[in-house]
């Protein structure tokens, strides 16, 4: 077993965190799951690929479109653009979360980062109201801006979650975070449903685009928004770093993040762990994002449905979530999540096999998503939570958070060439198979209380 790395200053009493504190964390995950839902899980997909197709010469509404556009002068695709997006979204993040999370580690003001991230996110989503006609670069700057943002907030707000509660508390923290999350993602949802299917006109491709476009709108407008909340209610919590460090945040941080790269060999298990957990959470990330332009580009199924979808698997999700959450208190995190690795497996193949044009069997198949989808991503959080040094928690979270919420990029880069080589977004679709068969043999292999225990942290009563 390796040896931890003792940190240099001995980490001050953490006060018990108030019920106000935790309320306050959770509707962040309300804040900024309306960008998740709304913006990267519905509508940017086909609106991206929609204008993207404009530019490349494709009538509106043309049921199929093989133009090319040419960014910075290479060929691309028309619905390869959008999935090589946010490939190149996460190589940037690689650079930027883990710095973020060391600044976090060595600031006194976190709510400070996490106001700053929030709000730029925020204010690049706002920004897509001037993505009109074929301006297609436009809107892909705008999402590189607004998803780096959105993944450095929630590095920041990650870093939180070990200071709310201890190590038999955190999957309930977690659980109830990812759920309160789902809600309010699915309302401003079903405000867009609701805007969409009055506003629309049959045979108009014009007005649903300009729908698309606002609702993206309306969700940088409800992330800023409720960003409010969370920065009024949370404390301050900072670590011995912070407290005693007396340089300059940023340089002292770019200093930490090169001794944590250095240290990082002393735990093994944490590294194995993170790395299982980058391989199968890139599959659901993928299929997350990729699900509507999935639904249709090969489905053919209207927006209204995906919507209604979406809103299902949102609604789902929140029972899912605190139901595997109360099966992790009997069970175990671990062996829950193995579980839900089994579960998306059979989500994969089933998708493959759904007919086109079908809106009955592609809602199903969206609510048994919602059952696994927000327990396997909160307690993976609650979980690693557990693998961190203290002190730490801000860098850790920022490798974490290379392969989460939305930052997914092997996944859409292996859609993105098979679509490119095959024409086939199914083939595509059963790319991802690999990501969860990985990750469930990989994770399968971390002996986790051993991993804890190495991080010098004490094992919950039950894995």
């Amino acid at each position: 077993m390796a040896e931890t790395v003792a940190p240099a200053v001995a980490e001050p009493a953490r006060p018990g965190s108030t019920r106000r504190e935790r309320t306050g964390w959770y509707f962040y995950d309300w804040a900024n799951s309306a960008f998740q839902t709304t913006v990267i899980t519905v509508f940017l997909g086909p609106f991206l690929t929609t204008v993207t197709e404009l530019a490349a010469g494709c009538e509106l509404g043309a049921d199929s479109c093989d133009g090319v556009v040419h960014p910075l002068g290479i060929r691309v695709a028309a619905g390869s653009y959008y999935p090589y997006l946010i490939s190149l979204s996460v190589f940037l993040t690689v650079f930027v979360l883990p710095v973020v999370g060391a600044i976090a580690d060595r600031s006194a003001h976190k709510k400070r980062l996490l106001a700053a991230a929030a709000f730029t996110g925020a204010g690049a989503t706002i920004a897509f109201a001037f993505v009109t006609g074929e301006r297609y670069l436009l809107g892909g700057a705008l999402f590189l801006v607004a998803n780096i943002s959105f993944g450095a907030a929630v590095v920041v707000y990650n870093s939180f979650l070990p200071q709310l509660g201890g190590p038999d508390d955190r999957d309930a923290i977690s659980s109830r975070g990812w759920a309160i999350g789902y809600l309010g993602g699915g309302l401003l949802l079903a405000l867009n449903l609701v805007a969409v299917t009055m506003l629309s006109e049959e045979g108009n491709p014009q007005r649903t685009l300009d729908l698309a476009r606002w609702s993206i709108v309306s969700a940088g407008v409800w992330w800023a928004a409720f960003t409010l909340l969370p920065l009024r209610w949370l404390r301050e919590h900072p670590t011995a770093a912070a407290l005693h460090g007396g340089g300059h945040v940023l340089t002292d941080g770019f200093r930490q993040l090169g001794r944590t790269l250095r240290e990082i060999k002393a735990y093994p298990l944490t590294l194995f762990f993170l790395l299982a957990f980058l391989v199968f959470n890139d599959g659901i990330q993928t299929v997350i994002t990729l699900a509507s332009q999935y639904g249709t580009e090969e489905l053919r199924l209207e927006q209204s449905t995906l919507i209604v979808t979406i809103l299902l698997v949102q609604f789902l999700a929140f029972g899912g979530a605190l139901a595997l959450g109360a099966l992790a208190r009997r069970i175990g995190a671990w062996k829950t999540v193995l579980l839900s690795l089994v579960l998306w497996t059979g989500v994969i193949i089933a998708a493959f096999r759904l007919p086109a044009e079908a809106p009955l069997p592609f809602m199903v198949l969206g609510g048994c998503i919602g059952l696994v989808l927000g327990g396997s991503q909160a307690l993976s959080r609650s979980l690693f939570s557990q693998l961190i040094p203290a002190g730490k928690e801000g860098e850790y979270y920022g490798f974490y958070e290379i392969s989460d919420k939305g930052t997914s990029w092997l996944g859409p880069l292996a859609f993105g060439l098979v679509f490119q080589l095959t024409s086939s977004y199914r083939v595509g679709l059963v790319s991802l198979l690999i990501f969860f068969v990985v990750g469930f043999a990989l994770l399968a292999a971390v002996p986790i209380r051993r991993a804890i225990v190495a991080a010098g942290n004490t094992p919950p009563r039950v894995l």
